[in-house]
């Protein structure tokens, strides 16, 4: 009797952490108020949707908000935890949003979970943003 009721608490603590962590873990994207001259990821979106094949280039559209114009140095990706692969960033639209766009290549199909941060430039010192991420399907 006493370790059926010891079990039920048991169970019932580690499905309150399981939940607990799930929702901690999926709060990517800071919400408070932007520091002088900060970049914050905000989505990642891969143009080309179910067209996206392996040995073949695809963009990659960054969307971001950040206070002024900080410069922006690249912007690194991991493929499933490969990586990080770094490409140099032009044409940036401050918006706001503010997007840019990145030119990516895989090498072998199958499905990914493709996460990026950039790096860039705030009060004289180099920084990286928050990471944000998408499941993508190379084929």
């Amino acid at each position: 009797m006493m370790s059926s009721l010891i079990r039920r608490y048991l169970s019932m603590a580690i499905l309150i952490s399981g939940v607990v962590l799930l929702f901690s873990s999926c709060a990517t994207v800071p919400t408070e108020p932007l520091a002088q001259g900060e970049l914050r990821l905000l989505s990642i979106q891969v143009l080309g949707g179910e067209s996206i094949r392996a040995n073949i280039s695809y963009a990659v559209k960054i969307i971001f908000e950040a206070d002024g114009k900080p410069e922006i140095k690249k912007a690194c990706f991991y493929w499933s935890g490969d990586g990080p692969y770094c490409f140099r960033v032009t044409d940036v639209d401050f918006g706001p949003p503010g997007t840019f766009r990145v030119w990516l290549r895989t090498d072998y199909s199958g499905f990914y979970k493709l996460e990026c941060y950039v790096e860039y430039v705030r009060a004289g010192k180099s920084r990286s943003t928050n990471i944000i991420s998408s499941q993508i399907t190379i084929r």
